[in-house]
């Protein structure tokens, strides 16, 4: 038996290929380098859901369609934010989530995508005292999240920047929240059901829940001083360190250039500069580090590190980087949502008992 499911194929699809071995992404056809920075989120968007809905629009309709979505979901959830934003943000984006209409129709999947993009900075604006601020239906999905939570426009560079971020993890293989995605839309349910479990695998540190310790790592090493020493105690003592190792990809992880790639484009001299630099100094010494004390296995930079330094320059405190993951994921859930349920059947795997057997009666 596979412990953990490995190797073993569960479904059939057309929507993203994680070539472990030889490091590569692709979705639909398409390479991650064909995709990240040339094509923006709402044309990845009619990408991963062409095919399963019949009035899917042309991308420039799309775009229009995804900015009334937002303008749709900001009124309806509106007079809930205040009680929502009690909940910590994840918590409490989830539940936003799980109050939009549970159907299979193509304005409930354009709900759902819009959805992360308004509550997150809704609910972070509520939570340090300041009032939400409603969607911009005619701007560009990534720079209207950023106006929203900011109260200004964002730079072309920054929005860019997120922009790039939602399409290099728009999807990703069958990972658990796809899974967990997928075994619910088998049963038929609705999209919000589906999402709702994608949403909830999520949330643990060993799948979405991981990027924000990140910043964490890197402030306990600027503090200590001596980031090889600091690494070293921390696998010593049975440590993750965190943004390194990947269950698939035994070579480094596709998406960390892209987004290393992007953070550079941010720096300059500032103080997002100076990070990078910084967390590059801390990436070397934990290959380092890694390779020495655990030279059986090959522990990459994994997509987590960059996107801390990314999220954290667009000013998303840590404890909202798993929605900022989530409002890319969505589009990759709901595509896979609607490709179970057309395509496929009941998923419904055997397990072997391994308890103890009562006395049998004669």
């Amino acid at each position: 038996m596979a412990n953990g499911l490995d190797d073993v194929v569960a479904a059939e699809t057309v929507l993203s290929d994680v070539d472990g071995l030889g490091g590569r992404l692709t979705i639909r056809g398409h390479s991650l380098p064909e995709l990240a920075g040339r094509w923006n989120y709402a044309q990845v968007v009619r990408l991963l859901l062409d095919g399963f809905f019949d009035d899917l629009p042309g991308d420039a309709n799309l775009t229009r369609a995804l900015g009334q979505a937002r303008a749709d979901v900001f009124e309806r959830l509106l007079p809930s934010l205040p009680l929502l934003a009690s909940l910590d943000v994840y918590s409490a984006m989830r539940a936003g989530m799980a109050l939009l209409p549970d159907g299979d129709r193509l304005t409930d999947a354009l709900l759902l995508i819009a959805a992360p993009a308004v509550l997150t900075p809704a609910l972070l604006r509520l939570q340090r005292g300041e009032e939400p601020i409603a969607p911009d239906s005619r701007a560009d999905h990534a720079a209207d999240m950023l106006r929203m939570l900011s109260g200004s426009v964002a730079s072309p560079a920054l929005a860019s920047a997120l922009d790039t971020y939602l399409v290099t993890v728009c999807d990703h293989g069958l990972n658990a929240s796809t899974f967990a995605t997928r075994v619910v839309a088998s049963t038929l349910a609705g999209l919000t059901s589906s999402v709702l479990a994608g949403l909830g695998a999520l949330k643990g540190p060993l799948h979405g829940g991981a990027p924000g310790p990140v910043i964490e790592m890197l402030d306990a090493i600027a503090e200590h001083g001596d980031a090889a020493g600091w690494l070293r105690d921390e696998v010593a003592h049975g440590e993750r360190i965190m943004g390194f190792g990947h269950r698939i990809y035994r070579v480094r992880d596709p998406r960390v250039d892209v987004l290393k790639a992007v953070v550079r484009q941010l720096g300059g001299e500032g103080e997002t500069g100076r990070r990078l630099a910084f967390a590059e100094t801390v990436e070397q010494a934990a290959l380092d580090v890694l390779r020495v004390a655990k030279p059986s296995r090959s522990l990459q930079t994994n997509v987590e590190f960059y996107t801390a330094l990314l999220l954290e320059a667009a000013g998303f405190p840590p404890s909202a980087f798993s929605n900022v993951f989530a409002a890319g994921r969505v589009a990759g859930w709901i595509a896979h949502a609607r490709e179970q349920q057309t395509t496929g059947r009941l998923i419904r795997p055997q397990s072997r008992y391994v308890g103890p057997v009562p006395d049998l009666v004669a």
